[in-house]
């Protein structure tokens, strides 16, 4: 219907050669593209591997240094706690308005106390509560501890060297920076 006008070109059959490379051409792009595919994919590959390896490592160094703390921790509370040199001490506390305990785990034998508080409010941003060995020569900073938030803290403390008695423990509240003698109030004076 269209010929009436004599535009439509009269149909040609093409060269064989030419439905030859028409293929070759369509079948080798298509090859191109799962070689791509295949090298991103080995190289995500290698990328995640070498992730997981440096987050594996990480973890590993992390959890033996953990293990290491608590072992060391383990350690220290049960030859306080199973000593035979140990001396219990329990000491009620109240802290803004609070009612907490201090207790002292006393090792004679190796010059340690275990010291663990309970129930403390926690400090205002100035101030920290400090703990004091009371001797015979007076009043020892053993601890400075800012209390920032509502729970336990436990502390491993050496006693005081050779030369000097512990005859108590007191703790008062003082600035943030501590102090040699305490000056603030006292929340326990305890003589052993």
């Amino acid at each position: 219907m269209t010929d009436w006008l004599g535009m439509v070109a009269s149909p040609r059959t093409p060269p064989p050669e030419l439905k030859g490379r028409v293929l070759a051409r369509a079948l080798a792009r298509r090859r191109r593209w799962p070689l791509a595919v295949a090298a991103l994919v080995v190289a995500a590959a290698g990328v995640g591997t070498w992730w997981a390896t440096r987050t594996i490592d990480t973890l590993t160094a992390e959890r033996d240094r953990l293990a290491a703390r608590v072992g060391a921790l383990e350690d220290t509370v049960s030859s306080f706690i199973h000593g035979p040199a140990t001396r219990l001490i329990q000491i009620p506390v109240s802290t803004g308005g609070r009612v907490g305990s201090v207790t002292i785990f006393a090792d004679s034998v190796r010059h340690r106390w275990l010291v663990r508080c309970d129930g403390l409010a926690p400090n205002a941003q100035d101030q920290a509560y400090q703990l004091w060995f009371i001797t015979d020569k007076g009043m020892e900073p053993a601890a400075l501890m800012p209390m920032d938030a509502d729970r336990a803290m436990v502390l491993a403390l050496e006693m005081p060297g050779a030369g000097e008695r512990v005859l108590g423990a007191a703790m008062s509240i003082e600035p943030r920076a501590g102090s040699p003698q305490p000056h603030g109030p006292m929340v326990f004076h305890l003589e052993l």
